[in-house]
């Protein structure tokens, strides 16, 4: 392919609108920020039901594909093999998908639930609760999601030799029919504009906890000094890999952070309250385990106000959070799944990473109710009042303090550029008429943008409406992710009979 930057009319409007939307955050932070609040709010007070259904709808799915006939279906060729070892796909899958997101709410997450549900039960009953949402939150339903998606674009790119985009299936299943060719238009661009807005606000999640944990280890008391050094040390970083093979560049990355990550776990739990964590974690999966196909299908109805708002800002916000994701991380571990059968994929792609985001809060949250239970409760109030901060305060607890939040500042610093890269390459790839090698310069140039996103994310200075704006980027994918499912089914009832 030329390396000039290809004048495709999707491209043009897809730069145009993403570029848009940076100078309006940095523009206007606020007025994004409140925007995009007032208008997640609204979609999730008419269509909130809607959206538990569609995700819990996915997960079944998933369940079904994996368990049928057409789980030994091949996405690629009948006897091609993986492109990537199983430990290298897991890892760089994994990073795409949550990497940063589990450094940031590890304790967190769990400690806020614990703090609101406890106003309406016994301090042990919130605990047990607020780590079973956390679970449903980050757990199977949010893997269904990108594992379908991801198991459509593979299939349609590899299985029926079409492309890596998101109107492939569509104009593979439907035809070519002018209103076929538009539809298909429409979800390429609202899945560029998608990936872009969410890794913004990934970008954006990590310059603040990594300004956090910095400014505890060198003793700053205003974070806020370091945000542009460490926005800008993170942009130089991911435009080096995004100039690099994939499987270079991203294999390093996300196998550095994971080990980095998982050494961190298993820090925490032999030298923590390892009985008291194992006895919170068996309990937490079983109950798991056995309620999240009921509580998947929660909205939180007859419920007093209080607890509606806070279902929004967090299952459904997830819950839509993971939808905006979805084009991104399916698109890229579509990429990277070649020759994989549908079976070992799904089983890959949703239980794999579920089983180590239980391990992960289940440590992490059991910490954080160890320390309110059995000492001051001083990191309860801390995730009160700035969530940031509460994974470096839970480390300052730990002996080695200084090495293991300098390990987690790297490891957050890496999760988000994998994600970075991983957008980049996306971007270009989408941007290129589903290119498998996009030219560096293409992805550079993406790079560039989500940058510009990036900084207009962080400029809005409020964790909560980055959230909003991501979810505001994902609402249209409530309506296109059931269409390319039955596109997925047509195909392979199609492909039976044939």
């Amino acid at each position: 392919m030329n390396d000039k930057f290809p004048p495709r009319p999707l491209l043009v409007v897809a730069l145009s609108v993403t570029i848009m939307i940076a100078f309006w955050g940095i523009l206007d932070p606020q007025g994004l920020g409140s925007l995009a609040a007032s208008a997640v709010a609204t979609q999730f007070n008419s269509r909130g039901w809607f959206i538990m259904l569609e995700v819990s709808g996915l997960l079944f799915v998933a369940i079904f594909l994996a368990f049928s006939r057409y789980g030994d279906i091949r996405l690629g060729p009948d006897g091609s093999e993986p492109e990537f070892s199983t430990s290298a796909w897991l890892a760089m899958l994994f990073a795409a998908g949550m990497g940063v997101g589990l450094l940031f709410y590890g304790a967190a997450e769990p400690l806020t639930h614990f703090s609101e549900l406890r106003k309406f039960s016994s301090d042990s009953r919130a605990a047990g609760y607020a780590l079973f949402v956390t679970y449903l939150n980050w757990g199977f339903h949010a893997w269904a999601i990108y594992g379908v998606v991801g198991l459509i674009i593979a299939y349609f790119a590899y299985r029926r030799r079409s492309s890596l985009l998101l109107s492939a299936p569509v104009t593979e299943a439907l035809g070519t029919a002018r209103w076929v060719l538009t539809l298909a238009w429409i979800f390429d661009l609202f899945s560029i504009v998608a990936i872009a807005v969410g890794l913004a606000g990934s970008l954006a999640m990590g310059v603040f906890q990594i300004q956090t944990g910095l400014a505890g280890l060198i003793g700053m008391e205003q974070p806020e000094r370091l945000t542009i050094p460490v926005f800008i040390a993170m942009c130089i970083a991911f435009v080096i890999p995004l100039k690099r093979n994939l499987g270079d560049g991203m294999a390093i990355l996300s196998n550095t952070a994971m080990t980095i990550a998982v050494a961190l776990l298993a820090y925490l739990l032999i030298f923590g309250p390892t009985s008291y964590l194992m006895n919170g974690i068996v309990t937490g999966f079983g109950r798991y385990v056995f309620e999240v196909l009921p509580a998947g299908f929660t909205t939180a109805e007859f419920f007093s106000e209080e607890i509606v708002d806070w279902f929004q800002a967090w299952t459904l916000n997830y819950m839509i959070w993971w939808l905006a994701w979805s084009p991104f991380v399916g698109i890229f571990i579509a990429r990277i799944s070649r020759g994989r059968t549908i079976r070992a994929f799904l089983f890959g792609v949703i239980v794999a990473p579920t089983l180590f985001s239980i391990l992960w809060f289940g440590v992490f949250g059991g910490l954080g109710f160890f320390e309110s239970f059995r000492k001051d409760g001083a990191l309860t109030l801390i995730n009160n009042e700035n969530l940031d901060a509460t994974t470096f305060a839970l480390l300052e607890s730990f002996p080695l303090d200084r090495i293991t939040r300098t390990a987690t500042i790297i490891a957050a610093f890496l999760f988000v550029v994998t994600s970075v890269v991983s957008a980049g390459f996306t971007l270009a790839m989408i941007g290129t008429g589903g290119e498998e090698n996009p030219s560096p310069r293409i992805r550079t140039i993406w790079g560039g943008i989500l940058g510009a996103l990036g900084l207009a994310m962080v400029l809005v200075g409020d964790i909560e409406l980055v959230r909003s704006i991501i979810a505001l980027s994902a609402i249209a994918f409530v309506f296109i992710v059931p269409v390319l499912v039955v596109c997925l089914f047509k195909s392979l009832l199609q492909e039976e009979r044939t």
